[in-house]
């Protein structure tokens, strides 16, 4: 009997990375619906919309989003194609970032209802980066950028993490402030969601693992490249 065989079910890859694009975009626009704060990964985009609201939210993720992919591609010295993949899959996530404001309205708008949409927000986006940093297929350039960073840099994914998000809601204070006279789009969520998302994110992980195997079409490409 061999007692090493991996009896966790199988979850396609693709699936899970559709299941966190559509997860994550809601849950960056109920957060911010919430009125607790925007979420810190959208929280720069979000500064440059409330600046510059010529441009939608969708559209300065996705500025974004572009130089994210272009400060990792500066620190691996090389051209990354796998990069333009998740760039890809980040414009899907803009896209849906404004359908997603077009309909929250209709939500009701009620303290209790807050409390409530902020905690399920941040769970799906917990969630969401989870999924994403292992369906083996590029994944949107802010959780990208965390995940990527850390191994170039060799420090752990939860302090990369916890410190991308603490950067980005600065800048986001700054930006408001200064064109704007008064901090906007931060709230008590947005910190507190700052400082534990990536430890969230890291506990969520260790629950899929323990019950799933994800795979894709690359990870199987890659298993079938192996020598036999």
């Amino acid at each position: 009997m061999n007692m090493n065989k991996d009896e966790r079910h199988i979850w396609r890859g693709e699936l899970a990375l559709i299941v966190a694009v559509v997860i994550n975009s809601f849950g960056v626009v109920l957060m911010l619906y919430s009125n607790a704060g925007i979420s810190a990964i959208s929280s720069v985009p979000y500064a440059f919309t409330d600046v510059f609201p010529q441009l939608t939210l969708g559209t300065w993720t996705y500025l974004f989003q572009g130089l994210l992919i272009l400060s990792l591609m500066i620190l691996r010295k090389h051209f990354v194609p796998v990069y333009l993949f998740s760039f890809a899959v980040g414009f899907v996530f803009s896209e849906l970032l404004d359908v997603h404001e077009s309909w929250i309205q209709v939500l009701p708008d009620t303290l209790p209802c807050r409390i409530l949409y902020f905690l399920i927000s941040y769970i799906l986006i917990s969630l969401g980066i989870a999924l994403s940093n292992r369906c083996g297929l590029p994944i949107i350039p802010t959780d990208l950028f965390p995940r990527e960073l850390s191994q170039i840099t060799g420090i752990g994914y939860p302090v990369i993490k916890i410190s991308f998000d603490v950067i980005c809601l600065a800048i986001t204070a700054v930006m408001t402030f200064v064109f704007l006279g008064h901090l906007d789009g931060l709230g008590i969520g947005t910190v507190l969601a700052a400082f534990t998302t990536g430890k969230a994110v890291g506990l969520a992980g260790s629950l899929l693992d323990r019950k799933f195997r994800f795979v894709s079409f690359l990870t199987e490409k890659a298993d079938a490249d192996l020598p036999a």
